[in-house]
């Protein structure tokens, strides 16, 4: 976007998708993460791994890993990547289960939408598995949280604490 125009349509206002073709391969890496409210029963059920359907962030990390490697299927602007890694990590408050998508690459493009697709299907996942029992979740905050490599280099949104095992 260098001179400040629209990326994704080309002179006649169409969409198109970008030409990364001149760019060169670099390691790309990209964090999001989201929230998954809910009522505190559930997630002492969640915790405790005692959901009728099963392992919940067992099956949610996996439909993670899924849904970063299908991302340019759900976008249609979106770059099919060779993705290298995917880590979905959560974390279990007292009203809450956070998700942490975490994806990694060497290409010409980066995984932000890799890691926030992967963050919300996971999500999406928790909720499928609890509805039964906690129809009032909801999922919000999803957001892109960290990013390296490319032209534009590292990024850490504003306030944002260091996570491992992501380093800038």
């Amino acid at each position: 976007m260098s001179d400040g125009g629209l990326t994704h349509l080309d002179p006649l206002g169409r969409a198109r998708m970008v030409d990364v073709t001149p760019k060169e391969s670099t390691h790309r890496r990209a964090l999001a993460r989201c929230r998954v409210n809910m009522l505190p029963e559930t997630t002492v059920k969640v915790a405790s791994n005692a959901i009728t359907k099963g392992d919940v962030l067992g099956v949610a990390r996996i439909a993670g890993i899924q849904a970063a490697k299908k991302t340019s299927d759900l976008l249609p602007l979106c770059h099919p990547l060779l993705v290298g890694s995917v880590y979905i990590n959560f974390t279990i408050g007292d009203d809450y289960v956070d998700v942490e998508a975490q994806v990694e690459t060497v290409d010409r493009t980066g995984v932000e939408m890799e890691a926030m697709t992967a963050c919300v299907v996971a999500a999406l996942t928790v909720y499928d598995m609890c509805k039964s029992i906690d129809r009032s979740m909801t999922i919000g905050d999803v957001a892109l949280w960290e990013k390296t490599g490319g032209r534009s280099g590292a990024w850490r949104r504003p306030g944002a604490e260091s996570t491992a095992p992501f380093e800038l």
